[in-house]
């Protein structure tokens, strides 16, 4: 286990946050929606700011972010802002310039507010026993079918005994992931989360049971089922 009180127990996150969100249909980029009276990635931020282990939180940002530096959350001596980039790789490399004696890091999606205490420290715990690091994830539950390119024909389905679907935080060593993200950029190889880069370099990250309350915010129904678990969360 990691243990707090070591070097090794300090821990850096990452938020990317340089999204727009178009499928919100918005104004405004997602993670600046407003749920009562925070926005979603203030909620995202408050949990891994309640973590011991959490040494500095950095947030990547878009160049032209007009919202960020206006939140109170933003002042905490504990968060830093960096500009990110085009592809959410290259806001988690911008997050991993940032000078720190942390051997791990945690990214952490800025549109998932729901992160339970107890479901970060689970990961913390668990995966503080690895060398390789580890992601939260539910198991599929519905049935599922593969496609004919471009027909929407069904194939076949697949067995859905060992599929999961990849969540955040996911928590890796620091010096592990910025090597497999740079070979990632090097080969060309597109990847939709921070493990996939481990996998393609011959890694095999652990999964951590999450809660289903640990949803990504991305079409608008799903801010109903965040205020409901924000206030069990925050008591708001």
């Amino acid at each position: 286990m990691i243990s707090r009180n070591s070097l090794k127990s300090k821990i850096i996150a990452i938020v990317p946050a340089a999204g727009i969100g178009k499928r919100m249909l918005l104004d405004i980029p997602k993670q600046y929606i407003k749920i009562k009276n925070r926005t979603i990635l203030e909620y995202t931020l408050m949990t891994l700011l309640s973590h011991p282990s959490i040494v500095r939180i950095i947030v990547s940002l878009h160049k032209q972010d007009n919202y960020f530096h206006k939140l109170s959350i933003a002042s905490n001596i504990r968060v830093t802002s960096v500009i990110g980039g085009n592809k959410r790789i290259n806001s988690v490399l911008s997050g991993l310039i940032v000078p720190t004696n942390a051997n791990w890091v945690i990214v952490h999606d800025a549109v998932r507010p729901c992160l339970s205490y107890k479901d970060l420290e689970k990961l913390i715990a668990i995966i503080g026993k690895s060398k390789i690091g580890g992601i939260l994830a539910r198991p599929t539950c519905d049935t599922m079918k593969y496609i004919i390119d471009k027909t929407n024909k069904i194939s076949h389905t697949i067995s859905r005994k060992k599929l999961w679907h990849a969540l955040t935080p996911q928590l890796f060593p620091i010096n592990l992931l910025r090597f497999c993200l740079e070979k990632i950029i090097q080969d060309d190889v597109n990847i939709t989360d921070e493990s996939s880069a481990l996998e393609y370099c011959g890694y095999h990250p652990l999964i951590v049971l999450s809660s289903y309350k640990n949803i990504k915010i991305t079409f608008p129904e799903d801010l109903i089922f965040a205020e409901i678990y924000l206030k069990e969360l925050f008591n708001i």
